[in-house]
């Protein structure tokens, strides 16, 4: 399963992509607000250093609006994905987006129907956002094993599972056995992927240990 970063911080970004763990970047305008930078600039800094697909979303409502928002935003970098909502304006911005070559994350999918509409449509990712659902007392990653059992039913779709509203470890890891494509993760959850309790302990044994050895690896 590919990780993506979600996030616009790009010293975050920077940090993270040297453990050759982020394949990739989301973003969306209130994540570019919170740094108070230029939007161009910060999509231009971050393609800069990331090769993979960096999530870019339209702001316009209407097909007409997102899609030539979408040309100018893929004019950016060759790797910009352009993302728009799933919506019926928003559908036929992705067909005519990814008609022209474009990559397209198809947002905000909370049924699996939806993800049917958004891979028909063309759609590179969908994003289906599993945090929200919970939030309203539904399990968000069943609607993820829904669009799986749909999706691997035919050979025509290639849209990606691309699994959105990450709050903790545990969704990654369902995710990943579900046979998700992608997930979009917080930084600060990302890190949280690493932490047992029985890693650290095991950790400080063996440091404690070493220490009444006397030893340097670097005397050597």
């Amino acid at each position: 399963m590919k990780f993506f970063v979600d996030t616009a911080d790009v010293d975050e970004i920077r940090d993270l992509n040297q453990t050759g763990m982020v394949d990739g970047v989301t973003t969306n305008p209130s994540l570019v607000a919170k740094t108070g930078r230029d939007f161009v600039d910060v999509l231009d800094e971050i393609c800069s250093f990331i090769s993979g697909p960096v999530s870019a979303e339209v702001t316009a409502t209407d097909a007409s609006s997102m899609i030539a928002e979408g040309r100018k935003l893929s004019q950016l970098a060759n790797n910009i994905t352009v993302k728009v909502p799933l919506t019926w304006d928003g559908l036929k911005a992705c067909k005519t987006l990814t008609g022209e070559g474009s990559m397209v994350n198809v947002t905000l999918c909370f049924s699996a129907a939806q993800a049917l509409l958004a891979a028909k449509a063309g759609a590179t990712f969908v994003s289906p956002f599993v945090g929200r659902l919970d939030d309203i007392g539904q399990d968000g990653m069943e609607l993820i094993e829904d669009i799986r059992i749909l999706y691997d039913q035919y050979d025509a779709f290639d849209t990606e599972i691309l699994v959105a509203s990450i709050r903790s470890p545990m969704h990654v890891t369902r995710a990943a056995l579900i046979g998700a494509d992608v997930a979009t993760i917080p930084p600060a959850t990302l890190r949280g992927l690493i932490n047992h309790p029985l890693t650290d302990k095991g950790l400080a044994t063996f440091l404690a240990d070493w220490e009444k050895t006397g030893q340097s690896i670097l005397d050597k």
